[in-house]
């Protein structure tokens, strides 16, 4: 069976073949670093880090490129409600990024440019359709794009331009030709960051960004470009435009999607107070559990981040782990289920149903080959399933794990809670265990 992936662009399963046998190229979204990391940026890097994990296990070459975003309006306005300089804020969270991603088990990109790195070939590409005529300019705001003079906007998203609703990020404005229409280049205020280009001093729009950047980096057309469903309209629909006719080829022949993360099946969102951070959850569960639980669910669709649905994950992970540890290794494939898990993998990147057949071959007291079968897919989970760590406990540590156990026993939660806390502060995390409790370092 060859992979088959939902490509947005078409709205169904497509067989993928890359543009070059063999060699993938494939540019995600990455972060715009004005916060710390969110959980809408843990079920993208962790969807798109499976996604590059299986296209080599499958044999591929993969250049990955995922960028930063360190210049745009929400890190200006956070700065200046820190009373911090631009480049302090983004160094300091792009750190944040970068660690927390790596404690949630996602490989770092091949190439991660960052936006204020290629303001030269924005302002290229901002003169090629300024030179094709889909410019324009408001003065005193900025160079805008005409969103009428591309004839296929909205062909990603799917709507006619008269029914499609502008994203949060686009106000309108009167002066505007057509309510869809997006700044290339946005003049600069007083204090705030420029560079100079022909149109007068000013700063990259946020879409420009990585139509430049995966040009300049990968060339046209992309295998695959990907990131999450809210980004589809306008910003993956601006770049299409963008892009397309100021280069004069095809974007990218698939674009791969991830769904919306919810909270106690609502809506994540710093409005509503229910906003949380990957920090949050590593503070309570491993990375791993973190990332058994997004892979349980099913890339498409919506996740619902919950207290209870996280710690079924923890409890599957834990005896998934100790199962594994008292398996003997009898050197052998199992090619039967390994077969089972391609085909759940190929049929759209299915690791819930892949992680299933894990359990199946685990559980199945006739089956061989259990640890290098389980091995190989774990190439593509990323979980560490095999993985043996040795971790000397403080002696400060158990005694707390201890005093905790007896206030369970007791029915005393909140003591409980508290004194997991405490273990927390100290570096480490407390897995419940049907008979009694696991300690592992945060």
């Amino acid at each position: 069976m060859a992979l088959k992936l939902y490509n947005t662009l078409t709205r169904k399963k497509e067989i993928f073949k890359p543009i070059k046998k063999k060699k993938v190229n494939m540019y995600v979204c990455g972060p715009t670093v004005n916060d710390v990391p969110h959980l809408g940026h843990a079920r993208a890097q962790i969807t798109f880090d499976v996604l590059r994990r299986y296209l080599i296990y499958s044999g591929n070459k993969v250049q990955f490129v995922s960028n930063i975003t360190d210049i745009e309006d929400k890190i200006i306005n956070k700065a200046k409600e820190l009373n911090e300089s631009i480049e302090s804020l983004t160094k300091r969270n792009t750190l944040e990024h970068l660690e927390d991603y790596k404690k949630i088990g996602v490989n770092p990109p091949d190439i991660q440019p960052k936006a204020t790195e290629y303001v030269k070939q924005m302002i290229e590409l901002i003169k090629l359709l300024d030179n094709k005529g889909y410019v324009y300019i408001i003065p005193e705001d900025g160079v805008y794009y005409d969103v009428s003079k591309f004839k296929e906007y909205g062909k990603l998203s799917h709507q006619k331009i008269e029914n499609l609703k502008s994203g949060a990020r686009i106000k309108s404005k009167e002066e505007k030709k057509n309510k869809e229409d997006f700044v290339l280049w946005k003049f600069s205020k007083e204090g705030e960051p420029f560079w100079d280009s022909p149109w007068g001093k000013g700063r990259p729009g946020w879409h420009i960004e990585c139509s430049a950047m995966s040009h300049s980096i990968l060339g046209l057309p992309i295998d695959i470009h990907g990131g999450g469903q809210d980004l589809i309209f306008p910003h993956h629909e601006d770049e299409i435009a963008q892009s397309e006719a100021g280069y004069g080829k095809k974007f990218a022949n698939f674009w791969i999607h991830n769904g919306m993360v919810n909270i106690d099946k609502i809506k994540m969102s710093k409005s509503l107070g229910n906003f949380k951070t990957i920090k949050d959850l590593l503070n309570e569960f491993p990375g791993e559990v973190i990332r058994y639980f997004i892979i349980s669910n099913h890339y498409r669709k919506p996740i619902d981040f919950s207290k209870s649905g996280l710690q079924d994950a923890n409890n599957s992970y834990v005896r998934l782990k100790n199962i594994l540890s008292e398996l003997n290794d009898d050197k052998k494939i199992n090619s039967e289920y390994l077969k089972e898990f391609e085909d759940a993998m190929d049929d759209d990147l299915n690791t819930p149903k892949a992680l299933s057949i894990l359990w199946s071959l685990l559980r199945d007291k006739l089956a061989y080959g259990k640890i290098r079968t389980i091995r190989k897919m774990d190439e593509s989970f990323g979980l560490n399933l095999l993985k043996k760590e040795r971790v000397e406990i403080p002696v400060e540590v158990e005694k707390l794990a201890k005093e905790r156990e007896k206030a369970r026993k007791n029915k005393d939660w909140k003591k409980s809670d508290e004194l997991r806390d405490k273990i927390n502060k100290l570096g480490f995390i407390i897995n419940d265990k049907i008979d009694g409790y696991e300690i592992k370092k945060r």
